[in-house]
C-alpha cells in the first residue's frame, strides 16, 4: 500500500472500527497527520492569527485515527481497546508503539487479514 492510496482509506473507512488495518495503512496514517501538523505549525508561526487550524485538524482527524488503530490492533489479534494504554505515560507509549509494528497475523477473529483482502 502507498501513502496516498493509505490516507485515502483511512479516510474512506471515517469511523470503521470493524476490519483489520496492515501497517502501512496505520504508519502511513500516523505520518500523514504528522507531516500536516508540522505544516500547520509552520504556517501558525508565520500567520499567527491561523492557529485556530491545529486544534481543527486534531478533532477532524479524532475518529479516523481511532479507527485505523483499532482496526490495527485487530490485524494483531487484539481488541481495539488496546489502544486505553497510551493513558499510561511513557510505559503505555512503548508498548502501544511495539504492538502496532507487529507483522499481520493470518487470519482471526476479526477477518482475513489486509493483504488478503486486496487480492481479492
Amino acid at each position: 500500500m502507498k501513502f496516498e492510496q493509505a490516507v485515502r482509506t483511512v479516510l474512506s473507512k471515517y469511523a470503521t472500527f470493524e476490519g483489520r488495518a496492515g501497517r502501512p495503512e496505520f504508519w502511513y496514517w500516523v505520518l500523514f497527520t504528522f507531516l500536516v501538523q508540522v505544516g500547520i505549525s509552520i504556517v501558525a508561526m508565520a500567520v499567527p492569527s491561523v492557529n485556530y487550524l491545529s486544534p481543527l485538524f486534531s478533532l477532524a482527524t479524532l475518529v479516523p485515527s481511532i479507527a485505523v488503530g483499532a482496526r490495527r490492533m485487530h490485524d494483531i489479534g487484539k481488541s481495539g481497546w488496546w489502544q486505553l494504554i497510551n493513558f499510561v505515560p511513557i510505559l503505555g507509549w512503548i508498548y502501544y508503539i511495539y504492538l502496532a509494528a507487529q507483522p499481520s497475523e493470518g487470519a482471526n477473529a476479526y477477518g482475513t487479514g489486509p493483504e488478503a483482502a486486496v487480492a481479492a
